[in-house]
């Protein structure tokens, strides 16, 4: 025999089952479908009036400005790049440079277009430009309103509430300029505002904007923490620079700005030194100037005075080598004045060697010197530029100071060197002078007087040349310095990164979907009552007879009011079942109960009668529940003698059976409600009167009290052939079903059967009932025969059609929780 393929078994039943999720929640869709609508609405009208913000990006390459000399004095820096981006980013986003930046630029006045919908901010297509005068108190953070009268004039008024609203700003506000005309290109000036309106597009006559200062500090404050710099890469020296804006344009400006204002930062504190050695060398022409003037003039007035045209050959060489030892002594009294002036700076333990002057400039050509002094500058310059941003105690500035105390110690020592060999060499040269002056006392007073005077002229004509020199060497080397950074990419475009117009239409769309599909999900889960036939299969274990469809009628004889109708149907399917479990009994008792009340047990049970008696069965059907009794206000018959007073013996058998306007309908009222109904229940009158009934009619149904609440009905569940068990969809809880599962596996109860009633969907079919013993036959509303017979309901059909098409989510909810009995 071929074996059977589990697997495939497995994969069907889960196939089944996804049918059946999907199917189960997908007929929620109109309100899929309406949450979706509201979300993308509430998305577009979000986006509709939010402002939009655009992120701005530009980069910046820091180079590396460090001398070798600094990484050799600091050896745990030896073999790095030198360059200290964290030290760079802290100083482009210090208030400094936002300060730099802000005096390209023209932020402390913006510019807003009037409109009903969001604020719009103009920044360089506003019609007017204003120029404030800072220095003045001014009104800041209130909107005034300007209207554009004509070329000439302009009138302001107070900006209305709502549009910007800028909260307490109007107690700041400037009163006395409200309401007024005035000139463009005027000045303003008040006790609280000073400033003038020039008009840049003279074509927007009777345009409205409006404008606001603000103040320069708290603008710098606010631009310097907007910014966010970060590096390209892990091993490149590149920052980019991004902060978010409203206005593309203003954000561009911004960060070109603030790269051009950093790049001039840092070629201004290289030119300090030339700045610093020029400013020397000026101040000391200025006091080489006045003297050879001096004696130019007072060589000439000798000359004039002595008739002396040249001094003699002879001694025209030895005045020529005296001049020589003359320049060279001024250098060493100009180098040896410059080697005091460093002694000094070490001397004092200065941490700003901003105003040394570069030993090259001087003409110290040694390169040990040079080497050290530049990195002492360069290392106060990185000091100077770190506690723009830090405090003393910062780790970076500490490391700084190491590196200072090392470089100074050698500095300190090639001075003292430098000063000691300068006073060797100008001991020297004065001493060859004087064996010169020694030569020229042998010569006539007038030629020995002459050369005197000659000779301080030549010094300090050749001083003055000399300065003049290095005067222009500074300059040149000025004009050739270059940043050390440059910019690599200019800002220029924006990308829009509030509001995320796609990525939010998407979670409109999403959150239209999962919200009711969530809220759906979470009902099913906390709901505990019976849904639909696979959860009644799952926590019902009693087999199902049959299922009855949810009855919109107004009436509860739906059997004989409605025949035609599809509940109606449903019993006559029901009473087939049962036809063909009794078919040995002549007269088949059939006890009707449910759980709790409420669950439309007597609505079975006289149904189920009047579809016995359509079947020209003789059917009683007897009002058992003597607690709660309702089947005779279904009859419309009162309550005085019935089933009670028989028990108690006041009333026959005969009495109390009532015939109906139905042909082979009969039934047993309750009666009055007594005292004890559970031991009347019990008593074997009871059991007389179903021999009586059995002897005089073919069907007996008996409605008794629900089962979870008194402890009679499962004691009369044995006195009958067929026990219908009613469960309600959607009412009847999971947890009252433990006690008739209990019985019935411990056989403590027979012949016992399960009724799905109020079934508004089957779980497998929307539209459709499933029901059958044994096998299962599917009763369908989507059966287009049906409609041929059942033409009622197919008016119904088009009614639930046409009622889909206008959704209404609370009828619909209120249709569902409806409690029919």
């Amino acid at each position: 025999m071929e074996k059977l393929d589990l697997s495939q078994l497995d994969n069907e039943e889960k196939a089944l089952e996804l049918q059946y999720v999907i199917a189960k929640y997908v007929r929620y869709w109109p309100w899929y479908l309406l949450f979706t609508l509201l979300f993308l609405t509430g998305t577009f009208l979000f986006h509709r009036y939010t402002v939009d913000e655009f992120e701005v990006t530009g980069s910046i390459v820091i180079k590396n400005s460090s001398s070798p000399e600094s990484r050799i004095m600091d050896r745990s820096n030896i073999f790095s790049s030198g360059i200290n981006l964290e030290n760079d980013i802290l100083r482009l986003r210090s208030k400094n440079m936002a300060r730099e930046s802000l005096k390209k630029l023209h932020f402390d006045v913006e510019y807003y277009a009037k409109t009903n919908i969001k604020d719009i901010e103009l920044y360089d297509r506003s019609p007017v430009r204003i120029n404030v005068d800072w220095d003045h108190i001014q009104m800041t953070e209130t909107a005034v309103e300007l209207e554009i009268l004509s070329e000439d004039n302009f009138i302001m008024r107070q900006s209305e509430t709502g549009l910007m609203d800028f909260n307490s700003a109007q107690a700041s506000s400037d009163e006395s300029i409200y309401n007024k005309t005035y000139t463009f290109g005027e000045p303003i000036e008040t006790t609280r505002s000073k400033f003038t309106v020039f008009l840049v597009n003279p074509s927007r006559t009777g345009d409205k904007i409006i404008f606001r200062f603000i103040n320069p500090t708290v603008l710098e404050e606010s631009l310097a923490k907007s910014v966010l710099i970060s590096m390209e890469s892990e091993y490149s020296s590149v920052l980019k620079l991004t902060t978010n804006t409203k206005v593309v344009e203003k954000g561009r400006d911004y960060i070109n700005a603030l790269m051009h204002s950093y790049i001039e930062y840092d070629l201004n504190e290289k030119n300090k030194i030339q700045e610093n050695t020029i400013n020397f060398i000026e101040e000391q022409l200025g006091f080489l100037e006045d003297s050879l003037k001096e004696k130019e003039r007072e060589l000439q007035r000798f000359k004039v005075d002595n008739k002396m045209l040249d001094v003699s050959a002879e001694f025209s060489n030895i005045l020529g080598k005296m001049n020589t030892l003359d320049e060279r002594n001024a250098e060493l009294d100009f180098q040896l004045e410059y080697f005091e002036e460093i002694k000094q700076y070490m001397e004092r333990k200065s941490r700003d060697f901003s105003d040394v002057i570069a030993p090259s400039i001087i003409g110290v050509p040694d390169p040990l010197l040079n080497g050290l002094i530049q990195t002492l500058v360069t290392l106060s310059q990185d000091r100077r530029k770190l506690l723009a941003t830090v405090n003393e105690n910062h780790p970076e500035i500490t490391k700084i100071d190491v590196q200072m105390e090392k470089v100074q110690d050698a500095l300190f020592e090639n001075v003292v060197n430098l000063i000691d060999n300068t006073k060797k060499q100008k001991q020297m040269i004065l001493g060859n002078i004087r064996e010169f002056d020694a030569e020229f006392s042998t010569l006539p007073e007038s030629e020995s007087k002459y050369t005197s005077i000659f000779r301080e002229f030549k010094l300090r004509e050749s001083l003055y040349t000399y300065l003049l020199e290095k005067r222009a060497e500074a300059g040149i080397a000025r004009a050739a310095n270059v940043s050390d950074n440059a910019i690599l990419d200019l800002a220029k475009k924006g990308t829009l990164v509030f509001p995320k117009k796609t990525q939010n239409y998407g979670l409109a769309l999403a959150l239209g979907l999962l919200l009711p599909f969530g809220f759906f999900v979470l009902r099913d889960v906390f709901d505990e009552t019976i849904k639909d036939q696979r959860d009644l299969k799952k926590h019902f274990m009693i087999p199902q007879l049959g299922i009855v469809g949810f009855s919109t009628k107004e009436t509860n004889k739906v059997v004989l009011d409605f025949p035609k109708s599809a509940v109606a149907e449903s019993f006559r399917s029901l009473r087939s079942a049962i036809t063909y479990l009794a078919s040995g009994k002549n007269t088949k008792k059939i006890l009707v109960t449910s759980s709790v009340s409420g669950e439309g047990k007597t609505f079975t049970s006289l149904n189920l009668a009047c579809v016995m008696a359509l079947g020209s069965k003789k059917t009683v059907v007897v009002g058992g529940d003597l607690r709660r009794p309702k089947l005779s206000s279904y009859f419309g018959h009162p309550e005085k003698v019935g089933l009670s007073t028989y028990l108690i013996g006041k009333a026959s058998a005969e009495s109390i059976i009532i015939p109906t306007e139905q042909e082979n309908l009969f039934f047993v009222p309750s009666g009055v409600i007594p005292p004890n109904p559970a031991e009347l229940l019990q008593t074997p009158k009871l059991i007389e009167l179903l021999a009586y009934l059995e002897a005089n009619f073919d069907v007996i149904v008996f409605d008794t009290p629900p089962m979870g609440l008194v402890s009679e009905t499962i004691d009369l569940m044995r006195l009958f052939d067929i026990n219908l068990y009613v469960v309600r969809q959607g009412y009847t809880n999971k947890d009252h079903l433990v006690m008739i599962n209990d019985l019935f596996n411990n056989k403590q109860v027979n012949n016992v059967y399960g009724v799905f009633n109020g079934i508004l969907n089957s779980g497998y079919h929307y539209e459709g009932y499933n029901y059958g013993y044994g096998n299962t036959y599917l009763y369908s509303q989507n059966n287009k025969y049906m409609y041929n017979y059942y033409g009622e309901d197919l008016e119904i059909k088009k009614k639930k059609i046409k009622s889909m098409t206008t959704f209404d989510p609370i009828k619909v909810l209120k249709r569902a929780f409806r409690n029919k009995g």
